[in-house]
């Protein structure tokens, strides 16, 4: 057996969580994306979706994708680079702009590839990448791309990024790059202090607005929009597939900086562009949040309808101020267990475990979308009390806690 192969058949840990019967990833769904999707044939409440503003399956963003596929075809068979840019990304990029306060914005085939593209690029090798512990994955590996020296801060300590920013070199490109929203806490990266020490320190703040858009600020526009910082946030990333309804993702910033990333950023250069259907149903999207403004004030009333009611309840939601609640399980095996009793149930929700998070903080994320009714929310509530009550979770995680 290859060393490659040897390696592989190492990788059992699935295997192993699978034969207990609590294996909770790559669950099939038979329908579309919606507060309650078909699984093996049942209806399933679903509070684990990033469609934040319910949009997947609304018949203008469908009637936008199909007139798109009559025009222009199902792909580009190319790169923005060369032969794959349409008008309507061009068209796409021009509301994206404007959406988010910005002066252009350019439109990559994923979010993970927007930060691999631009993390790597920009910075060089006598500069500096610095993130808040808890970023994304994809903040991550840009960073692992560039030839830039790369600090880590601790999550939300802004004496802990004061400290990295003083040891820095004052003439070097010193870019903060942090989540808007933290994907997995539900809680805001603190841009007003952040602000203040990028003046001090004279560097540069990249913000993933990924789950930020259509969530935060006015109409949406994201978390600079929320704290009235968007001329100080030089670089603003946003995805398509989380209250956008689509695939892809897009930076906003300055003329200077879209030139050069147009230029350099070979997750752009090298890589297919996104399909005219999925730019056009993200064109249509931006058009009903714009129209239907009542979208977002219901995500709200969703919101705190659910961390009412699961504070009440006795569980720990951390610190989020968002749509996304992570419930505290601390401890893989009930977060496990937790998710295959609920689904069977009828309520998805995302298991958050080790590596991922510490075993300690291992969690539920539970997430919200305006759609939702307040029954929904309270059926889903109800049961997941009942089980983590039968599972002891709810005592065990307030005194860890």
């Amino acid at each position: 057996m290859s060393i490659l192969r040897q390696k592989m058949k190492a990788y059992d840990i699935p295997q192993k969580v699978a034969k207990l019967g609590l294996y909770p990833f790559f669950r099939t769904i038979e329908s579309e994306q919606d507060t309650v999707v078909t699984i093996g044939g049942k209806q399933v409440l679903m509070f684990g979706s990033n469609s934040y503003l319910g949009l997947t399956n609304h018949p203008k963003l469908k009637e936008a994708s199909k007139l798109a596929i009559d025009k222009y075809g199902s792909g580009c068979a190319g790169s923005r680079f060369l032969n794959g840019t349409l008008d309507l990304h061009l068209e796409l990029e021009e509301k994206l702009a404007d959406y988010v306060g910005k002066d252009g914005a350019l439109v990559f085939s994923t979010g993970f590839q927007v930060n691999l593209g631009v993390l790597s690029s920009i910075p060089g090798r006598h500069d500096y990448i610095i993130m808040d512990e808890l970023d994304h994955a994809c903040i991550i590996d840009g960073s692992r791309l560039s030839f830039a020296k790369v600090l880590k801060y601790r999550h939300n300590d802004m004496d802990s990024l004061e400290k990295i920013l003083a040891k820095t070199e004052p003439d070097s490109l010193k870019i903060i790059a942090v989540d808007g929203v933290f994907s997995m806490e539900g809680d805001l990266a603190k841009l007003p202090e952040i602000v203040e020490l990028k003046k001090k320190y004279n560097a540069s703040i990249f913000v993933d607005d990924a789950h930020g858009l259509g969530v935060m600020g006015k109409n949406g526009r994201g978390t600079a929009s929320h704290f009235g910082l968007t001329d100080d946030v030089d670089m603003i990333m946003g995805t398509f597939s989380k209250s956008l309804a689509s695939i892809g993702g897009f930076i906003a910033s300055d003329s200077d900086t879209i030139n050069f990333l147009k230029h350099n950023a070979r997750s752009l250069i090298f890589s297919a562009s996104i399909a005219p259907a999925n730019a056009a149903s993200v064109i249509a999207a931006l058009d009903l949040i714009k129209d239907e403004p009542e979208r977002i004030d219901k995500l709200w009333s969703n919101t705190h309808y659910a961390m009412d009611g699961l504070r009440d309840a006795g569980f720990d939601i951390g610190h989020t101020v968002t749509p996304i609640i992570p419930i505290y399980v601390r401890d893989d095996f009930k977060t496990f267990k937790l998710t295959k009793r609920l689904l069977e149930e009828g309520i998805f929700v995302n298991p958050v475990v080790s590596p991922a998070v510490a075993s300690t903080s291992s969690l539920i994320r539970y997430s919200l979308m305006s759609t939702h009714t307040e029954d929904q929310i309270q059926e889903s509530i109800d049961k997941i009390t009942k089980i983590a009550k039968e599972l002891d979770i709810i005592e065990s995680a307030k005194s860890i806690a």
